[in-house]
């Protein structure tokens, strides 16, 4: 882990969503079992990231011969299923189960 040096600049805070007037913002949270590979896990951002989200929670590792990620985020409801469909054409992906939640507010 790495500390952050004394009077260096911290990274901007995340851009805050703009929302419908009537869209929900949602907790979602996305968990996969894939195979593992060396770019298995920069592919699984990569649709957060085109649409400007950053993960509440990021998490990974190997169970037996599958790699298992937990992928937390709070984006616009009508997002959800973009970033699912997005995930399950990752190469190596062989399931994905989406929850979700009302962010509370």
């Amino acid at each position: 882990m790495f500390d952050a040096v004394p009077g260096a600049p911290l990274a901007a805070p995340a851009p805050v969503l703009a929302l419908e007037e009537d869209e929900r913002l949602l907790c979602v949270r996305y968990l996969l079992r894939a195979e593992p590979s060396p770019g298995l896990l920069p592919r699984l951002l990569q649709p957060l990231a085109k649409r400007d989200l950053v993960p509440d929670r990021f998490r990974a590792g190997l169970e037996g011969e599958a790699m298992r990620v937990e992928i937390a985020v709070t984006l616009p409801e009508g997002m959800v299923h973009l970033v699912a469909g997005n995930l399950r054409s990752v190469v190596g992906v062989g399931r994905l189960e989406v929850e979700h939640g009302r962010v509370a507010g």
